[in-house]
């Protein structure tokens, strides 16, 4: 697609110019908060909002009710917002056709961006065209690293999958493990399957896949602890989220298995069971930054015609590894819900 038919004009050099915020003054701040869809006004006399013109930018992931791990990329948008004078509108859904019904709202509201996460990209081809169409700028976070370009967005920020999924198969032989099992909570999620057969590259020993209902809890539990009844050899369980690597450490208890768990993703709670020693170990794609990112992208674009990465290169933020080594040094964001 075409990006030349936006309204701005194309930067050639592939650079994040912080330096126009740096140069703004600042004066006051808006985000969303609470629900499904949401906005929240701001007191125009409270101080970090910069003194270019109100944008409102809406933000709008697949995130399944009760994943915490969107409440960190909220919180980096919602920083992001509160100093560019943006009113952030979040919306989010898991299905794939929901998601792209709220993203049609937000063309509706004639909003001057849209940041959206693409765990099924097919899914939001016509709608993202139909955002160019209009002239609203659209950028990509966390899923559809392998799509964004295809499907005409500016940006992306997140962390190569692939990537990260062959980085956890060489860790899982620098510990030894030679029996796995991934963990998928989300089947038709282009994300989680990137990252399982990452890892089945690379990793030397057997690999085996699991789907669960990322929704469900209890039978996530279920499923592990009977996967585990089943194949006693199993030694390392990969969970895909940071929700659901507790609920695997409770199914190795209640399995009488001697597996280990590691998984992708970090939240507080996750920081802590490291520091136990009851999860090994955990990729961070720095969430709060791909939210901050996004939005901040979208406002550069407005008010500067950046294109970070050039509009060519995504801007990676992972993957990273946190394990019982350097955990001390991340516990303390993770305490503020920001890693």
């Amino acid at each position: 697609m075409d990006r030349s038919s936006h309204n701005h004009p194309r930067r050639i050099a592939p650079f994040v110019a912080v330096a126009a915020a740096a140069a703004l003054t600042l004066t006051g701040c808006s985000s969303g908060s609470g629900g499904k869809k949401s906005e929240e006004g701001a007191d125009a006399s409270s101080a970090g909002k910069a003194s270019t013109p109100r944008m409102t930018v809406a933000l709008v992931t697949h995130q399944a009710p009760g994943d915490t791990f969107w409440d960190i990329v909220r919180k980096g948008a919602e920083a992001a917002a509160a100093k560019d004078n943006v009113k952030l509108v979040y919306s989010a859904d898991p299905n794939a056709g929901n998601q792209a019904n709220l993203v049609q709202n937000a063309i509706d509201q004639k909003v001057d961006g849209i940041a959206v996460t693409l765990a099924k990209p097919d899914a939001l081809k016509s709608v993202i065209a139909k955002a160019t169409k209009a002239g609203i700028p659209v950028v990509g976070l966390n899923s559809g690293l392998s799509d964004w370009k295809d499907l005409g967005l500016l940006e992306f920020f997140g962390q190569d999958e692939s990537v990260a999924g062959e980085a956890f198969g060489k860790k899982l032989n620098e510990v030894g493990a030679k029996n796995t099992v991934c963990v998928v909570h989300e089947q038709g999620n282009v994300g989680l399957t990137q990252r399982c057969d990452g890892l089945k590259k690379t990793f030397e020993g057997k690999t085996q896949i699991l789907n669960v209902n990322g929704t469900d809890m209890p039978s996530v539990k279920s499923t592990i602890t009977a996967k585990l009844k089943q194949d006693s050899a199993i030694d390392y369980v990969a969970t895909l989220g940071a929700p659901f690597a507790p609920t695997a450490v409770q199914s190795v208890g209640d399995a009488g298995s001697k597996a280990k768990v590691a998984t992708f993703d970090l939240n507080k709670d996750l920081t802590k069971a490291i520091q136990a020693g009851d999860i090994e170990f955990a990729v961070d794609q720095q969430p709060y930054l791909q939210g901050y990112l996004a939005i901040d992208g979208l406002w550069l674009y407005e008010n500067n015609g950046n294109y970070s990465g050039g509009g060519e290169q995504p801007v990676l933020t992972g993957p990273a590894f946190v394990e019982k080594s350097n955990v001390d040094a991340v516990s303390e964001y993770a305490a503020k819900g920001t890693r």
